[in-house]
């Protein structure tokens, strides 16, 4: 009996061994086939070689660009636009390295069954060399996700996926630059906005917009950097309406606002209208007047209140190195070293005077009045910035709230008087540091 165990196990032992032979043999033969059959590519060029394009659709006039000098691309035909550049380099990547989803047809001698004897797109390509490639793409494939393809001098035709051919079938309002304003928003000195018989005019310093005019004023930053961004950000929207019907509008609408951006290379301006409920622009960087989205025209649609700074402190969120306050007979001298806070020698609860910072950094002016500040009855006096920074700050009583006024500088704040309360509070609430043990 044991040795017939041991033949049935040699037998078995033996089959495995031929069926790992054979499989181990056979692969090289089955990545072959696998190889042969993938679908090959049907174009492959170096996309930075690429110098011309020519996309030819049926009942349009050819789209042509041209790459200039700088390596930008530039509408050439059917007339001198300039071009977006990220969307034509998509155009330019697909087509420099389209893959096939399959070999339909080794040598189609019949164009007509796929669409290719009049093509829905025809896109030329001409490279550094002077040597000219051309893809015809024809109908979308019965079964859909798929459309045939080929070169013009190749007999062979193919299926692409449907987002190649989606990718490179664009026309002229796809690929031409839609910006109004191309000004760069990183070399910006100077806005100007004019609204309603209002010139405000921003100046910025490094990162910080101030406001120049129509008088020197603290500026919200984040307000005027929005201003900008919706600016830069202006497409033209090239849907529905043609052109005469969009010059029209523009002229019967009601005036919202001018801008004006300003950067090293010049001054470029946006004028914006609103006609019924549409607003439409136009722009010293190119031609015609346009359709712009809603947010543009509501960006430029403000006063000079709502780009000032609210704030009445500008330490932020630093703590400050000294606290200087005078409230009527009271008077409070809080000074900083390191992490603690002294007041007439003696080291201060570190949480008393944060709620007191809290207090005063949260101060802030519902509006900004042109008189009412009479004799301050508060002054405050903060020291940030390693001492690079001094702010004072004056409180009059009037009525039921307060107004202030920041030294040297000629604008008022008027704050609610519970605003006011709460720092006085806590200015009251400061209390010496428990002595740990």
């Amino acid at each position: 009996m044991k040795i017939r165990g041991l033949i049935v196990a040699a037998l078995v032992f033996l089959a495995l061994a031929g069926i790992l032979y054979w499989s181990e043999h056979r692969k090289p033969d089955e990545t072959a086939k696998a190889a042969t059959a993938a679908p090959p590519a049907i174009l492959k060029l170096d996309e930075a070689s690429v110098i011309k394009l020519e996309i030819k659709k049926a009942e349009t006039p050819p789209l042509l660009l041209s790459r200039v000098a700088s390596g930008a691309w530039q509408i050439t035909e059917p007339k001198a636009l300039g071009a977006d550049q990220s969307g034509v380099s998509s155009v330019v990547s697909t087509l420099s390295s389209l893959d096939s989803q399959r070999l339909v047809d080794e040598k189609a001698g019949d164009l007509k069954p796929y669409g290719l004897d009049q093509p829905a797109v025809e896109v030329g390509i001409t490279t550094k060399d002077n040597k000219s490639q051309k893809v015809l793409i024809g109908d979308d494939t019965p079964t859909g996700g798929a459309a045939f393809a080929k070169l013009a001098a190749d007999p062979r035709v193919f299926t692409i996926a449907s987002f190649s051919k989606t990718s490179v079938d664009k026309t002229l309002n796809d690929l031409r630059d839609k910006r109004l304003l191309t000004a760069n928003s990183d070399k910006l000195s100077r806005v100007d906005l004019i609204r309603k018989g209002q010139n405000i005019e921003f100046g910025r310093n490094k990162d910080d917009w101030q406001i120049l005019k129509p008088k020197p004023l603290r500026a919200d930053s984040t307000q005027v950097s929005e201003l900008v961004g919706k600016l830069i950000a202006a497409r033209m929207d090239l849907s529905g309406t043609d052109d005469k019907e969009i010059g029209s509008a523009f002229s019967k609408g009601q005036p919202v606002a001018v801008a004006k951006l300003t950067d090293q290379s010049g001054t470029q301006q946006l004028e914006v209208r609103k006609n019924k409920d549409t607003y439409f622009a136009k722009s010293s960087v190119v031609d015609g007047a346009y359709k712009v989205g809603s947010d543009v025209g509501e960006a430029l649609d403000k006063g000079l209140d709502d780009f000032r700074n609210k704030k009445l402190f500008d330490f932020g969120f630093n703590d400050p190195n000294k606290i200087e306050l005078h409230d009527g007979s009271k008077s409070y001298l809080l000074t900083r070293t390191g992490q603690d806070w002294w007041f007439n020698g003696k080291k201060m609860d570190a949480g008393t005077v944060q709620d007191l910072i809290s207090k005063l950094r949260d101060l802030t002016a519902t509006k900004f009045p042109e008189a009412g500040f009479s004799r301050p009855a508060i002054e405050v006096s903060i020291l940030s910035g390693d001492g690079k920074r001094n702010e004072k700050v004056s409180m009059a009583k009037f009525g039921s709230a307060y107004i202030a006024k920041r030294d040297n500088e000629p604008g008022l704040y008027q704050m609610e008087s519970t605003a006011v309360e709460e720092f006085q509070k806590a200015a009251e609430g400061i209390k010496p540091a428990t002595s740990s043990k």
